[in-house]
């Protein structure tokens, strides 16, 4: 064999340097931002989905406060405080009864004349027990809820103060 070949792997000839690129500030940084910075996929489903849940929850919570903690009116009803119960087995609330003005006036609504109310606190349930049946008119100032909660009572209506009919005139006027 003749060795007067041309070989590719002893070639003596200068081998290129590759070129190195040097990189400009601005290049630098871009890269560096790129390498810490995490590339994620599919974050905007997440976050509408996530906002989707928060107003959802915020939509449940309003609608729970505003039916269970929020009066929807606040009145005062006339008549004459027939009893006053304590009940309860877990959580004891003072109920009471009462017979409406406004009920004894309608003829045909007597079978529907009471009008049943919790009490909250334990110094009106007193006082609501003082008025029970001795034939006196009361005014009853009440709060009604949409629905009810077990600590607050078995009522809707829940009175937040009692005081005597000052129109006692109206009431009897031979006494």
């Amino acid at each position: 064999m003749d060795d007067n070949f041309n070989d590719y792997f002893t070639d003596d000839a200068p081998e290129e340097q590759p070129q190195v690129h040097q990189e400009t500030e601005q290049e630098r940084e871009e890269r560096e931002i790129k390498e810490a910075t995490i590339e994620r996929r599919g974050n905007s489903i997440k976050m509408l989905l996530m906002l989707i849940i928060a107003a959802m929850a915020l939509f449940l919570g309003w609608w729970i406060w505003q039916y269970y903690f929020h009066p929807y009116r606040v009145s005062q009803e006339k008549g004459w405080i027939m009893k006053v119960s304590n009940e309860g087995t877990v959580f004891k609330t003072v109920e009471g009864e009462m017979i409406s003005e406004g009920y004894i006036e309608d003829t045909i609504a007597a079978l529907h004349s009471d009008f049943l109310f919790s009490i909250p606190s334990d110094s009106l349930a007193r006082e609501a027990m003082r008025w029970a049946g001795n034939g006196k008119r009361v005014i009853l100032s009440y709060e009604e809820y949409k629905g009810t909660v077990m600590w607050r009572g078995n009522s809707r209506h829940v009175v937040t103060n009692i005081e005597p009919d000052s129109d006692l005139v109206k009431q009897n006027p031979y006494k």
